[in-house]
């Protein structure tokens, strides 16, 4: 796809602000003329990771083709549309698109924005269409009620959260759950009729929930990926315990934190290795050297599924009658991590690892990460601009 032009970056802009997820093609003059697009792959991935369409699913051939209802919007007037998805029978199959009427609004090279609601697809020439002035026109239209049809949608779930929230914080603080790091969201959680579990999904209708006290120098959760355990030379979260554990009371532990920035009291650091796409675990043992390592995809995946959208909630920690209770004050709220954000936090010490192993007197091995975590500062890097709500 060719560069996009000033223009179009600021309605993409402009579109996120507003919610709108989308991908973008780019029609050719042959194919305007046959009929015809390439899927490509960032067309693919966004049908996929959406739940439209998946072409590694589909047959080739005619009698394999899905036919999907499409809107295609012009500004002040709709034109009612079909896409067809799919693989021809010659040669690899190579996954096609097409809309249907798509000459009516399109030229050559003009770039073509492809959403996705109300169970069809939305679509529109961005380099043609006055955005702006659609969405904030005086004068109602198509175009400015899809927008505000899923900004609504979009953020239907977060506002009836926001109001549970409130509900909770009004009615004072909370007296802890247990005596644990881990209260501040337990108890959360548990105010808020959420079974405590270690699902990876994210906690409340696809929002996370991170919760913690109001030290600004802590450090907040990302979420726990172990290493990929084939491609690493220690095979398990046992064997790195045994390299570098210590003893603490009845437990053999190895409860520490792993910078790319500086070597820890194990001399063990981080390293991304950029050509072959890894994150590398390294101790300064000559015998040891590389341990274990994780697929920047795999992160990356996990980032973006994990943190989709998150409410970080922030909370007073005081303590009544011997006991830590809290008030639930500020909520931060996140959406659509910047992946390619991680890498560079991880160089740059802002995102870290902690290991948090240990074998009990029984000799069982317990791992509860590993953790990667985020400095506070690191949250507006990693996060586009993000929305602020105060609970009291």
């Amino acid at each position: 796809m060719r560069k996009l032009t000033v223009a179009e970056q600021e309605k993409i802009k402009l579109l996120t602000k507003n919610q709108v997820s989308l991908t973008l093609i780019e029609p050719t003059e042959t194919g305007l003329k046959k009929s015809i697009m390439d899927a490509t792959g960032s067309v693919r991935s966004y049908l996929k990771s959406e739940n439209i369409h998946d072409y590694e699913l589909q047959n080739q051939g005619t009698k394999s083709k899905i036919i999907i209802q499409t809107i295609i919007h012009t500004g002040f007037k709709i034109i009612k549309s079909k896409a067809s998805l799919y693989r021809p029978s010659t040669k690899n199959g190579d996954p096609r698109i097409w809309f249907y009427n798509l000459k009516k609004i399109a030229d050559p090279n003009d770039i073509i924005a492809i959403a996705y609601f109300d169970d069809r697809f939305q679509i529109f020439n961005l380099t043609k269409l006055d955005v702006r002035s659609l969405i904030y026109s005086s004068i109602q239209n198509p175009f400015q009620d899809l927008i505000n049809a899923i900004n609504t949608t979009e953020n239907e779930v977060a506002f009836e959260l926001l109001a549970m929230l409130r509900k909770i914080a009004n009615a004072g603080p909370i007296p802890s759950m247990v005596n644990a790091d881990t209260s501040v969201g337990r108890t959360l959680e548990t105010a808020l009729g959420i079974e405590i579990n270690s699902s990876k999904n994210p906690d409340y209708k696809g929002i996370e929930l991170k919760s913690f006290r109001n030290n600004r120098t802590n450090r907040k959760n990302l979420f726990a990926q172990v290493p990929d355990w084939k491609l690493s030379k220690f095979k398990s979260s046992a064997e790195i315990l045994d390299n570098f554990g210590y003893q603490r009371d009845e437990d053999f532990k190895l409860y520490c934190t792993v910078s790319a920035i500086t070597r820890n009291s194990q001399g063990l650091s981080l390293r991304i290795d950029g050509e072959i796409k890894q994150l590398i675990e390294n101790s300064e043992k000559q015998e040891v050297g590389d341990f274990v390592v994780w697929k920047l995809d795999k992160l990356h995946h996990r980032l973006k599924s994990k943190h989709k959208e998150t409410f970080w909630v922030e909370a007073e920690s005081t303590r009544i009658n011997d006991r830590e209770h809290f008030q639930y004050k500020l909520v931060e709220h996140t959406k659509k991590p910047i992946a390619s954000q991680f890498d560079l936090l991880i160089e740059q010490g802002i995102i870290t690892l902690d290991h948090l192993i240990k074998r009990n007197s029984r000799g069982r091995v317990v791992e509860k990460g590993p953790l990667f975590k985020i400095k506070p500062m690191g949250i507006e890097l990693l996060f586009p601009p993000s929305e602020s709500y105060s609970l009291i």
